[in-house]
């Protein structure tokens, strides 16, 4: 309850399972889940994905290759509802709208 999983590392995993919780992850192809209520699934790396409960926000970054280097192309969230986003699907932002992606993808 009211918890915070935190990660960094590259293709990691952040997960959170209290309600008013948050789940957050940086790293390069990683995945940030909450399964409690009310909550934040936060997955801002580079092709960094999440997934959550219903009444969960969810916030994904887009970045794009610039020369040797990436930056941030976009940050959106939104409010998982069960219609429009699902629950407990994985979700990646693609040229800037939440994409269903496969776990193993």
């Amino acid at each position: 309850y009211k918890s915070v999983a935190s990660n960094t590392g590259n293709y990691s995993v952040a997960s959170n399972t209290g309600d008013n919780s948050v789940a957050s992850n940086t790293g390069y192809k990683s995945v940030a889940s909450n399964t409690g209520k009310d909550g934040i699934v936060s997955s801002l790396g580079i092709e960094s994905r999440g997934k959550g409960a219903i009444g969960n926000w969810l916030v994904l970054a887009e970045w794009v290759e610039d020369g040797f280097n990436y930056k941030v192309k976009e940050v959106k969230s939104v409010k998982i509802d069960g219609k429009k986003i699902k629950e407990n699907t994985l979700y990646e932002l693609k040229n800037g709208k939440f994409v269903e992606v496969k776990e193993n993808d």
